[in-house]
């Protein structure tokens, strides 16, 4: 094992380095296709599935269908298993996220905001699982940006209405928990629609989580798992960020209306939909940060993975994985130095300006403000799918010079981050995490570094 104090590069460039190896490592646990072989295998014509057995000769058809960031990755598993055996298939991917298959379609189209193209490819996927029967087995892929990615709005609701209703969650700080609780109520496929879609058919979907909790009804708006949201908490949800008068009405009405019981309501535990349906868990940010915290330790650093469920204000988040740095540097609680601390989960962005950025680089900025002339601290904020927010890169990776740095450039950091325009600060200082698609989505990964 080589050793940090062995190498003698505790320096802010060298912790940064280490960083950015460390989130690598996180990133390779996370990859779909071995997530799926994990839990999936093929022995003597029988699909095993973590126990459960699927005996493929008395299926008439295997039909693949699904949404997600790491749609493409996990639907090649899945024909790297099942080959011939499977007689279609679509998945909706996010634009560029794609990979080359022989007997599944992808069709791309828009995240975070849906578009045209996951509509046309959700109303697709609906009707695969609404034509099969009882003799067919239906392997729903779903990750991250699922709900984004199979938008089929429920009637008379409009692509252009759930967009906008979509960019009023996004801006008002509201949790994946409750964005995904509002889009289940506004949807024709989300919330355990898609499994009421395929039912008599057997289902089995696969899921890499992207959510707190590995939360089986929030993962991709829980397309076949019950939900346990109603109308009644989803007009709650819009209450409690005062955007329910600024929600198109067709959204409003459809939620009122629903709550008065005048709409049924979304599949809940004990439907019928449900009696042949299996949902398996095959990847989640839990199993990125064990792997983060082996490469630490392999690296020489006295290692303590935190938490997995980090969540709140990114800038509140922020400032207290800062004030660890400074505990760490002055007194080596909870951890002697070298030391890297690890959390996961998922943060959220109050929207005040009007710059460029994404949760990652904002929690970057935000804590380069509080560890400003820390010589021997480094912190890394990267988004597993390589993409934070609507930008091209993962997160960023700064140090006690980066605000200095940004100064000496003509930029003042504070008046950045008030601005939400981080990328364009890391941009100038060449700090931005850049890792292009990864093809997989199991939430953020944060480190501190201190030497």
């Amino acid at each position: 094992m080589q050793s940090v104090k062995g190498r003698n590069d505790l320096s802010a460039p060298g912790l940064r380095r280490d960083a950015r190896a460390i989130f690598s490592a996180a990133l390779k646990a996370a990859d779909p296709v071995e997530a799926v072989l994990r839990h999936l295998r093929v022995k003597d014509g029988v699909l095993l599935v973590d126990g459960a057995r699927y005996r493929l000769k008395d299926y008439r058809r295997v039909l693949v269908i699904g949404a997600g960031k790491a749609g493409a990755s996990m639907a090649k598993a899945v024909e790297r298993l099942l080959g011939a055996r499977i007689s279609a298939g679509l998945v909706n991917v996010k634009y560029g996220h794609t990979a080359r298959l022989r007997r599944i379609q992808l069709n791309e189209c828009g995240h975070p905001v849906p578009d045209e193209a996951g509509v046309r490819g959700a109303a697709r996927i609906a009707g695969i699982a609404q034509e099969a029967g009882e003799g067919d087995l239906v392997i729903c892929l779903v990750s991250g940006g699922a709900s984004a990615l199979m938008p089929l709005p429920a009637e008379p609701i409009t692509l252009e209405q759930k967009q906008a209703t979509t960019k009023l969650l996004l801006a008002c700080g509201a949790s994946i928990h409750e964005i995904n609780a509002i889009r289940k109520h506004i949807s024709a496929i989300k919330g355990g629609q898609l499994a009421r879609l395929a039912y008599p058919a057997t289902v089995l979907s696969l899921l890499l989580s992207d959510v707190i909790g590995d939360d089986l009804d929030v993962i991709g708006s829980g397309p076949t798992n019950p939900d346990t949201a109603t109308f009644a908490s989803a007009r709650g949800i819009l209450e409690k960020y005062g955007i329910l008068s600024r929600v198109p009405e067709a959204v409003r009405l459809r939620i009122e209306r629903g709550e008065r019981g005048e709409i049924p309501e979304t599949p809940k535990p004990g439907d019928r939909a449900f009696r042949r349906t299996r949902n398996v868990i095959v990847g989640s940010n839990i199993l990125a940060a064990q792997a983060a915290a082996r490469r630490a330790r392999e690296l020489g650093y006295h290692t303590l993975l935190l938490s997995t469920f980090i969540e709140g204000e990114t800038r509140e988040i922020a400032r207290m994985h800062a004030a660890i740095a400074k505990q760490i540097a002055q007194n080596g609680l909870p951890l002697k130095a070298p030391a890297c601390i690890i959390t996961g989960g998922e943060t959220t962005v109050t929207l005040r300006g009007n710059g460029l950025g994404g949760r990652n680089q904002e929690f970057a900025l935000a804590a380069a403000l509080d560890i400003a002339g820390m010589p021997k601290v480094a912190v890394l904020s990267g988004g597993t799918d390589g993409t934070d927010g609507p930008t091209d890169a993962a997160g960023a990776v700064v140090d006690g010079g980066t605000v200095a740095r940004g100064r000496d450039l003509g930029m003042e950091a504070r008046a950045f981050l008030d601005a939400n325009d981080s990328y364009h600060f890391f941009e100038k200082t060449g700090e931005l995490l850049k890792t292009g698609p990864t093809h997989t989505n199991v939430m953020d990964i944060r480190l501190v570094m201190a030497g």
